[in-house]
C-alpha cells in the first residue's frame, strides 16, 4: 500500500512541475510580446516578419480607385477589372474614371443599371486633360490615354487624398483593401508606391543599342500606383513632373512606355519619394518578364496584370493558371455582385429606394406575382459592346431588332441583306456575352461592320423581356428613322436604299 501510494504521489509531483514549466512558458511569451507592443516591434525584420498580418483598415472605410479608360475595348476590359475587384471586396468603393465620350457613355449605362450596392461612380472628361500631356510624343500602343495618369492630381477632386490607379488589363485576386492599407506603411516623405519592374526593359540590354528612359534599377511598373494625392499636391507634383519629361525628352524625343517612362525618371532623380511594394502587387506577363520569381504559392499572387499587346496570348509558365482565373472573372455573372455589405451603411439613390418599395409591396400569394416582378427587374446593360462608328444622315434609317442566343447565326445574313446601320439587343448571360464576342471577331462579315450597334441585356430572371430589349434597340437607333423587324425575317436586298 505504502508503494502504491508513493508511486500516486510522485505522479502528481510529476504533473505539478509540468503544470508549472507551461505557466513559466506561457508567462514569458506573454511579457516577450507586451515588450512587442511595447517597442512598436512589428516592423519587418530581416525582410520578412514572424507573425505577418496586412496593414488594417477600418471596416466601412471609403476605397478610392482611379482608371483611364477610352473607347470600346478598354471599357470591356474595365468590366472584369470591377468585377474582381467587386468580387473580394469587403469594403465600400468609389471608382474614379477618366474617359472619352465612348467610354462615358457605356460606363455611365452599365454602372446605372448593374445598381451595386456600397459603390459609387465618377466620372472626369479625358479631352479636358489632353492638353496636358499632348504635347510629348507617345509611341505606345495606349496612344495618348497612357500618359493620362499624370494628370490624376488635377483630374481628381481637391479633396480626395489617396487613390489606388490601375490600368484596365487588371485582374484582383484578393481584396483591394489590402493595398490600401499599405498607404499607412508610407514614411512622412513618401507620395507613391510602385511594384518593380519585372521585365529587363529599364536595363537596356534586351537588344542591340536599346537605349531606355532612366530608372532606378530595373525601373517601375505602373499599371498599379498608389498615388497619395494630398502629399502630391503639397510637392507641386504637375511643375516636377513636366520638367522631368522636358529634360529628357531633349535626348530621348518621345516615350517607349507611355507615363511610365517619366514616373521611372521623376524617381531616379527623387527615390526618397517611392514606397517600393512588394512584387505579387502586380505580377506582369508581359514579354521578357520575370513574373515567376514574384510567387511560389497560389496564395501569393494578389494582382495579375496582362500587359502585353498579347494579353492572353503572352508566354509564361503558368499561363494557362492565370487564363483561367481571368476567364473565371470575364464570364463570372454581374448579378451575383449586387451584395450588400454587411454592418456598412448603404447610401441608396431615391431610384432604389422607390424600387426596394414597390418589391416589398408584392404579394406572393397573387397568381401573377412573377409577372409583377419581373417588371420591376433592373437589367444590366452594355451599350456598344464592339466598336460601333456612325455619322447618319438626315434621311438614314437604322433596322432594330433584338435577340438570343439561339439566332445568333442569323446576324451573318442580315448583315449581308442591310448594308445601313444596324441597332441589337442581345438578351445573353455574361458567360454567353463572351461567346459572342468569339462569334463577332472570328466572323469575316460581321468585324468588318462598324455601323452596327450590338447593345447587350445581361439575363436575369425566366422570362424573356421582349418589350425591355426591343426599346434598347430603339433609343439606341442614331439615326431620323428606324426599321423595326424580327430577326427572324430577312430584309430584302436594297431594303436600305429604297427606304430612305
Amino acid at each position: 500500500a505504502q508503494v502504491l501510494e508513493r508511486a500516486v504521489l510522485e505522479a502528481r509531483v510529476r504533473e505539478v512541475e509540468e503544470e508549472n514549466r507551461q505557466i513559466r512558458l506561457q508567462l514569458s511569451q506573454s511579457q516577450g510580446t507586451a515588450a512587442q507592443l511595447a517597442e512598436g516591434n512589428y516592423e519587418e525584420k530581416n525582410n520578412h516578419t514572424d507573425c505577418p498580418r496586412p496593414p488594417t483598415i477600418q471596416k466601412c472605410e471609403l476605397i478610392h480607385v482611379a482608371c483611364v479608360c477610352a473607347g470600346h475595348n478598354a471599357s470591356r476590359d474595365v468590366v472584369t477589372l470591377v468585377k474582381s475587384v467587386l468580387f473580394h471586396r469587403r469594403n465600400p468603393l468609389h471608382f474614379h474614371f477618366i474617359t472619352d465620350t465612348v467610354a462615358n457613355r457605356i460606363l455611365s449605362s452599365l454602372f446605372r443599371s448593374w445598381m451595386v450596392p456600397s459603390v459609387q461612380v465618377s466620372f472626369y472628361d479625358a479631352d479636358e486633360l489632353k492638353s496636358e500631356v499632348s504635347w510629348i510624343p507617345n509611341k505606345h500602343y495606349s496612344g495618348i490615354y497612357g500618359l493620362m495618369k499624370l494628370t490624376l492630381t488635377k483630374a481628381l477632386p481637391p479633396d480626395l487624398n489617396k487613390v489606388i490607379v490601375l490600368d484596365t488589363d487588371i485582374t484582383f485576386a484578393t481584396d483591394i483593401a489590402e493595398l490600401w492599407g499599405i498607404f499607412r506603411k508610407f514614411t512622412d516623405k513618401q507620395v507613391i508606391g510602385l511594384v518593380e519592374n519585372q521585365s529587363d526593359w529599364y536595363l537596356g540590354n534586351l537588344w542591340k543599342n536599346h537605349k531606355p528612359w532612366p530608372a532606378l534599377g530595373r525601373g517601375f511598373n505602373t499599371g498599379v500606383i498608389l498615388l497619395y494625392l494630398e502629399r502630391l499636391r503639397r510637392i507641386s507634383w504637375e511643375q516636377m513632373w513636366r520638367l522631368t519629361a522636358e529634360r529628357e525628352l531633349m535626348s530621348m524625343l518621345s516615350t517607349s512606355l507611355a507615363d511610365q517612362d517619366i514616373f521611372n525618371a521623376f524617381i531616379k532623380q527623387n527615390p526618397v519619394l517611392v514606397h517600393q511594394l512588394p512584387c505579387f502587387w502586380n505580377v506582369q506577363l508581359s514579354d521578357h518578364t520575370r513574373s515567376e520569381q514574384c510567387y511560389t504559392e497560389v496564395s501569393d499572387l494578389k494582382v495579375i496584370h496582362w500587359n502585353s499587346p498579347k494579353k492572353l496570348r503572352v508566354k509564361n509558365k503558368h499561363v494557362e493558371f492565370f487564363r483561367n482565373l481571368y476567364l473565371t472573372f470575364l464570364e463570372y455573372d454581374g448579378n451575383l455582385l449586387r451584395r450588400e455589405l454587411f454592418g456598412c451603411p448603404s447610401q441608396a439613390t431615391s431610384w432604389c429606394l422607390q424600387l426596394q418599395g414597390a418589391l416589398e409591396e408584392l404579394d406572393e400569394d397573387d397568381q401573377c406575382y412573377d409577372f409583377r416582378r419581373e417588371r420591376l427587374t433592373v437589367h444590366r446593360v452594355h451599350l456598344e459592346f464592339l466598336q460601333y462608328e456612325y455619322t447618319p444622315t438626315e434621311d438614314d434609317v437604322t433596322l432594330v431588332a433584338q435577340l438570343s442566343m439561339d439566332r445568333l447565326q442569323m446576324l451573318e445574313a442580315i448583315c449581308k441583306h442591310w448594308e445601313g446601320p444596324i441597332s441589337l439587343a442581345l438578351y445573353l448571360s455574361d458567360a454567353e456575352a463572351q461567346q459572342f464576342l468569339r462569334y463577332a471577331q472570328a466572323s469575316e462579315v460581321l468585324k468588318n461592320r462598324k455601323n452596327v450597334g450590338y447593345h447587350i441585356v445581361y439575363k436575369e430572371g425566366q422570362f424573356y423581356p421582349v418589350n425591355l430589349l426591343r426599346n434598347v434597340a430603339l433609343k439606341n437607333a442614331n439615326t431620323p428613322y428606324t426599321f423595326l423587324t424580327d430577326v427572324d425575317f430577312l430584309p430584302m436586298y436594297g431594303l436600305y436604299d429604297y427606304l430612305r
